[in-house]
């Protein structure tokens, strides 16, 4: 299997040649994230360098959305792969392991059978009307599930509406420690509950209380969205795993170019809590986007649609 990159990086600094290499690949990483131009001298170094881990277990490091120290993790993924992210849609390879599996996300109704008898199962009647709401109270059901439900909602509510806006950056983070520690099976219930009205869809719309986590009070422009997710190895990584996974194809069955639907919507939750946050746009469809705008573009407009489209018109959605 493939090592994960804290341990390949650890391997490498103890070999006096790997930790010369190493070293070179961190000053390119760092010159790119200051956004310096580097002279053909230095563009030639950084690409020599990165030949010269050759075989490296570097090179074929990744990572997982739930370790301990992930930030640690995709830094060295990107600082070993920094020639990659030259260019805005050059993100295609993901640095996570293992994207998910289809028999793997259909719900184990057997497990939460388990989990709801022997309670009191009367706050579970009379809402097969919402099954969003019904989806809470599978959340309630379990004590991790509840916590950081409760914990993102209060921090994330916290001056929103208010003449004080709400703590964006602690509430990005308390949605992406929910939707990394909870059970996929309770938050995929949460995110993507089927509704066949829009009381439902207003709950499904306000999951990740967008008044924080997703909207400004203006719409900022769709580059500048992108700008800011790269500067941050957790958004960049999640992207690139987006964009490898949630490939649109029209010749496939189930939308996707690497028929994954499931590792898509994997892929679309850990979105969730980066400046790259989608949402439901409204009550009454499934239709998703960004909280952003093309509009004066100039001459990157073309860019900008790139991205509103990965979201707005992607099938494999």
């Amino acid at each position: 299997p493939r090592s994960d990159c804290i341990a390949a990086e650890q391997q490498c600094l103890s070999d006096s040649t790997c930790n010369g290499t190493y070293r070179v690949l961190e000053s390119c990483a760092l010159a790119k994230s200051r956004l310096l131009p580097l002279d053909q001298e230095g563009r030639v170094r950084c690409l020599s360098a990165e030949l010269d881990l050759g075989n490296s277990s570097l090179l074929r490091c990744r990572c997982h959305r739930r370790m301990k120290r992930q930030e640690h993790c995709l830094r060295v993924f990107w600082t070993v792969h920094s020639s990659m992210t030259d260019g805005y849609f050059n993100l295609e390879t993901s640095p996570y392991e293992n994207p998910a599996n289809e028999e793997h996300w259909k719900t184990d109704y057997y497990k939460l059978a388990a989990l709801v008898s022997g309670k009191d199962c009367s706050q579970l009647a009379g809402d097969a009307t919402n099954p969003c709401l019904k989806a809470t109270h599978v959340c309630n059901l379990s004590k991790k599930c509840v916590r950081l439900r409760t914990e993102y909602a209060s921090i994330c509510t916290k001056g929103a509406g208010s003449e004080d806006t709400c703590d964006r950056r602690k509430c990005h983070r308390g949605l992406r420690n929910f939707f990394e520690k909870v059970p996929e099976d309770f938050t995929k219930r949460i995110l993507f509950c089927p509704c066949q009205d829009e009381v439902c869809g207003e709950r499904r719309r306000k999951t990740i209380v967008p008044d924080c986590s997703f909207q400004y009070n203006a719409k900022p422009n769709c580059l500048w969205l992108l700008d800011s997710c790269l500067e941050d190895h957790i958004c960049k990584s999640r992207l690139a795993d987006f964009q490898q996974n949630c490939q649109p194809a029209d010749t496939s069955p189930d939308g996707c170019a690497l028929q994954g639907h499931a590792a898509c919507l994997q892929a679309y939750m850990g979105l969730i809590g980066t400046p790259m946050t989608p949402n439901y746009i409204s009550n009454s469809s499934v239709e998703i986007s960004l909280w952003c705008t093309c509009e004066s573009s100039g001459n990157q407009k073309e860019k900008c649609d790139q991205i509103l489209g990965m979201f707005e018109s992607n099938k494999c959605l």
